[in-house]
């Protein structure tokens, strides 16, 4: 598995083929969208939303979105936020970690997972952090799993969805 950062400053700008295979990767988890509730039509959706979420994302400066790819396919993003809003709060934080569903279980989420955290360890950051909906237990049990222990519940900071907050120690 290959990681490397999306370099466009502009989310608008990308070259088209990139995201159509970006598209791909957010449609293919409709059950993730749903539970989200990121997109209005969870099973459709368009090249211009992934555009758009991707947009908003790399609006915070600290933001980067890395693209992980096998065989040259692209099998799963990770969204990670070098500083939190929140000035109380040491930690960096991963944002999204999605593995397209034809690639699931086959050990791309626990390896950018794991390349997430190394990249952070490297900086000497002491922990990372993530949150996971409350309504989606198969995440929970995915990050438990990697050694992420919970520390707090409270709601998302944009749409105000229940949430788990996990930290592991880096």
């Amino acid at each position: 598995m290959i990681v490397e950062p999306l370099t466009a400053k502009d989310p608008y700008d990308l070259p088209g083929p990139l995201l159509t295979e970006l598209t791909g990767l957010y449609a293919s988890n409709v059950e993730f969208q749903q539970l989200s509730g990121d997109f209005p039509e969870p099973d459709r959706i368009r090249p211009e939303q992934v555009a758009a979420a991707l947009a908003d994302e790399l609006a915070h400066p600290d933001a980067e979105v890395l693209l992980a790819r096998s065989e040259g396919r692209l099998v799963a993003l990770a969204i990670t936020l070098a500083h939190h809003p929140d000035p109380a709060d040491p930690d960096p934080w991963l944002g999204l970690l999605m593995v397209h569903a034809d690639a699931h279980r086959a050990g791309f989420g626990r390896r950018l997972a794991r390349y997430v955290e190394d990249s952070f360890r490297s900086r000497d950051r002491a922990g990372l952090r993530l949150a996971v909906l409350e309504n989606n237990p198969r995440a929970f049990a995915f990050w438990t799993a990697l050694g992420y222990e919970e520390i707090a519940r409270r709601p998302d900071r944009v749409h105000g969805r229940p949430c788990v907050v996990l930290r592991k120690a880096l």
